[in-house]
């Protein structure tokens, strides 16, 4: 009975119509899409943050792109957890982007999308700790977004190339 069972869930799961993301691994439509993909520079440190992430995640710079991505970002932190005194004990930072895709052979914006990400920092009375806790925030919330924005990027380019 757990056989036939098996065999069963087998068959039905082979004509759901699932593939692989990256079939084929680095030569597949996919990831030959996601490496012709430059990224714009994107000012300040979270920007070279975030820009470094995603020429990572799309396989490097390309020498002869189709698509350019233009990212702005809004880096924002915020003090709340306010004690008596009006010291702040904890912080917010949040990361949003908003990112184009533009096609460079005909000019057109084919996606437009935003991702966003925020972390808690606790305020130390060492104000060394605390801005080397804001700068690990920082650093974590950037791969968050770049790995939002690939994955959003990988979705577009697997629809577009289906179609």
């Amino acid at each position: 009975m757990t056989r036939a069972a098996a065999l069963c869930l087998m068959l039905s799961l082979s004509a759901c119509g699932l593939s692989p993301m990256y079939g084929g691994g680095s030569s597949g439509a996919v990831a030959t899409s996601l490496n012709s993909i430059q990224v714009s520079p994107i000012p300040e440190r979270a920007g070279w943050l975030v820009r470094h992430a995603l020429v990572d995640r799309l396989g490097g710079e390309s020498g002869n792109p189709s698509y350019r991505l233009e990212v702005k970002l809004d880096d924002d932190l915020t003090g709340f957890g306010i004690r008596g005194d009006a010291a702040v004990t904890r912080e917010r930072r949040t990361l949003r982007a908003r990112y184009r895709l533009v096609d460079l052979g005909t000019g057109e914006v084919v996606l437009d999308a935003t991702a966003g990400t925020d972390a808690g920092i606790d305020v130390d009375s060492s104000e060394y700790a605390t801005v080397a806790a804001e700068q690990t925030a920082q650093e974590r919330l950037a791969q968050v977004i770049a790995d939002q924005m690939v994955s959003r990027l990988a979705l577009f380019m697997r629809h577009s190339k289906s179609q």
